[in-house]
């Protein structure tokens, strides 16, 4: 694995601290490989991540957001032993998994929805009106030259 430094950056940058430290511990962490997932973009500022969740159903995932982090974990209830299932060959996993994912600002989820072993979680980065751009009018210019020339 491959390290980068960042000194150069926080040197010559003010208030990106935070994305460097986010950077730092994003290149520390392990690679998740359970489940399989896709993080597609689906319009300007809209995201789409779908998780394969093959035996899992609603009530066994549980998707969690909290300031800049979205925690999305799924357990399915302990087998009870009965030995009314007797497996051949098991592919399926179905084991407990816990994914994490650090969001944006202002990107939240909008919706959820688990179809056909996938579960789509839905996000979209809205910025509130006070973070867009805006134009500002200029007033009393012109109309306090034209009062000069008159005199």
């Amino acid at each position: 694995m491959q390290t980068y430094d960042f000194s150069p950056f926080y040197r010559s940058t003010v208030g990106f601290d935070r994305v460097f430290n986010r950077l730092d511990s994003l290149v520390g962490q392990e690679a998740k490989s359970y489940p399989p997932y896709n993080i597609e973009r689906t319009g300007d500022d809209a995201y789409r991540i779908s998780i394969a969740v093959a035996g899992f159903s609603n009530g066994d995932i549980a998707v969690e957001t909290k300031e800049n982090s979205l925690v999305v974990k799924g357990a399915r209830p302990a087998d009870n032993g009965d030995g009314k299932r007797e497996f051949l060959h098991r592919g399926i996993a179905e084991r407990a998994f816990e994914l994490r994912f650090q969001l944006a600002d202002y990107v939240e989820v909008t919706g959820a929805n688990l179809e056909n072993g996938l579960l789509h979680l839905e996000l979209k980065r809205e910025l509130p009106e006070s973070k867009k751009a805006r134009t500002i009018q200029i007033n009393g210019g012109s109309a306090a030259i034209e009062d000069k020339s008159v005199n």
